[in-house]
């Protein structure tokens, strides 16, 4: 099979009857070239299809002008948002994007860190994965000075800035309006305590009931990987418990979702017979009826603090930050899923 051979500024220099310092310069869009040369240089680029070495000249300058994004899972409206978020700075600031998935697993992740080193990313934003048990992976990134920073999904670590909001106070603000509602028996859906942001949940929610003088059962803890149908397979086992729980406190709405909807199917009354709430505010939480009570975390603006937090510790060449963590925002939502009628009718 005959390849066409890769065309060069060589090629578009004799075409044009350039110099190769004029081409290259003209590609950068140089303001030493007039316009109407680099004019004539770009339309014969796009006709012979030349495409920029990018890893040539990273070995030049010492920069890609690309920067990694290894999150857990594509699948997750708030991911989505987050990435919406970094992307909406690194188009203005010129820098592309690489995007993996380590899809919960360790082992993905550090093949991922892996990638993302051997590509010359000029800095990293990571949201950890389930199984992660340190952050040993990112050592090569530290020794080189690039700036690593985690958010959602952290790890206490010096070395690494974190962008996370609070997660304990969000959960204790959730689990004492399930308790205002007269709910003394909350079931938790969670993801892996390993994560502190899931730790940090569940700590919210036992601070909350011990605060109420309120003793949470064991039984009544349940660790997920957070889907739909994860939340189904709880309610599952909620409905054969010989005393059920009066409300439900999901990590995740996905999950707080499935359970509702599990629930409903058995013929239960959501919230008078369990009450509802979940975490995150994705679009999920307003279609399902009645509307799920959950937290307003703001992905988005995640997403702009990392990618603009990032960016200035590349142009700055500093990968020691002042802070270790930057805490966001966020809003508690009161919806039909956890307001009870027989406390409001009274």
């Amino acid at each position: 099979m005959n390849h066409e051979a890769e065309v060069t500024i060589y090629d578009i220099a004799a075409k044009l009857n350039l110099s190769i310092a004029t081409v290259s310069r003209a590609l950068r869009d140089d303001p030493a070239v007039k316009s109407k040369t680099k004019k004539r240089v770009l339309e014969m680029a796009e006709s012979l299809h030349y495409r920029t070495n990018n890893f040539a000249r990273s070995l030049r300058v010492k920069n890609t002008q690309t920067i990694g994004v290894i999150i857990p899972k594509l699948n997750s409206y708030f991911m989505s948002s987050v990435i919406s978020g970094i992307e909406s700075i690194t188009t203005k600031e010129s820098y592309g994007l690489i995007i993996s998935q380590s899809a919960e697993s360790g082992d993905n992740e550090i093949r991922n860190v892996k990638t993302m080193f051997n590509n010359r990313v000029d800095g990293l934003l990571v949201s950890l994965a389930y199984e992660s048990e340190n952050v040993k992976h990112f050592e090569p990134f530290r020794r080189k000075h690039i700036p690593v920073i985690f958010f959602d999904r952290t790890f206490e670590d010096s070395h690494y800035l974190n962008i996370q909001i609070d997660n304990r106070k969000a959960a204790y603000k959730i689990t004492e309006h399930l308790i205002q509602q007269g709910c003394k028996k909350i079931a938790h859906i969670t993801g892996s305590l390993k994560r502190d942001v899931f730790s940090e949940r569940f700590m919210g929610l036992k601070m909350a009931l011990k605060d109420h003088k309120i003793t949470f059962n064991e039984d009544h803890l349940f660790s997920t990987k957070n889907s739909i149908d994860d939340g189904a397979a709880v309610a599952k086992k909620i409905l054969q418990m010989k005393h059920l729980p009066d409300a439900v406190f999901a990590a995740e709405d996905d999950c707080a979702v499935g359970c509702l909807l599990e629930l409903k199917k058995a013929g239960l009354k959501i919230p008078d017979d369990i009450a509802i709430a979940g975490f995150n505010n994705d679009p999920i939480s307003t279609v399902v009826e009645p509307n799920l009570t959950t937290i307003n975390y703001p992905g988005f603006d995640m997403g702009v603090i990392a990618a603009r937090t990032l960016i200035n510790s590349i142009k700055d060449k500093k990968t020691n930050f002042q802070e270790n963590s930057i805490i966001l925002a966020t809003e508690l939502l009161v919806r039909g899923s956890s307001l009870k009628s027989s406390i409001h009718s009274k």
